[in-house]
């Protein structure tokens, strides 16, 4: 059970009510996180325009960024975000292979050496404190452009955010995103 309780439908205000729509469409299920930041209307209008920012088309293939936000999670230890990036991953494109393997990412042949690259780059920037060292930031922009770099890192970066709120405030993951997790989770 989440340490704050999610707002029920009737409890949002419309624009939640239409954010969460939004967060629905873009996810595949209403998140709980943003039913509880519901209750702060101005932090969660400012969340959804950063994550429309982040998740807008760029350069950076989408299923990529899921699997990003997957490694930066697993890292962080978050639960609640390692399930819905391996959810969104899936829907963006991931087979159960790349799912599976994504714990394994450096030696499966499943990854290119530019997934390799930004995987690493996910999992070092989202240790604490950062794990990042000019040698893995040049082998990671060897394969990304600046404008690429930048998406990558701001997909790192939200998660920075999601890991700390989801992880303090025990966010109950949906049933949808749970499977998904379970059915890829990393070896024991």
């Amino acid at each position: 059970m989440s340490r704050l309780e999610p707002l029920s439908e009737q409890q949002l205000s419309p624009a939640a009510r239409e954010m969460l729509a939004s967060a629905d469409a873009m996810m595949g299920f209403t998140p709980n996180d943003g039913r509880i930041m519901a209750r702060d209307p101005q932090l969660m209008q400012a969340f959804a325009a950063l994550v429309g920012a982040i998740y807008r088309p760029g350069k950076v293939p989408d299923e990529l960024k899921r699997l990003v936000g997957l490694v930066a999670s697993s890292a962080a230890g978050c639960q609640y975000c390692m399930a819905h990036t391996a959810f969104s991953a899936r829907r963006k494109g991931a087979g159960d292979e790349r799912l599976a393997q994504v714990w394994e990412f450096e030696s499966s042949n499943h990854f290119s050496e530019a997934e390799r690259a930004a995987l690493r780059l996910a999992l070092l920037a989202a240790q604490v404190p950062n794990g990042v060292s000019d040698g893995d930031y040049a082998a990671f922009a060897r394969h990304y452009d600046e404008d690429q770099q930048l998406e990558i890192l701001a997909v790192i970066s939200l998660f920075g955010f999601l890991n700390r709120w989801n992880s303090t405030l025990a966010t109950e993951v949906e049933s949808g995103p749970r499977a998904v997790l379970d059915a890829a989770r990393p070896p024991r």
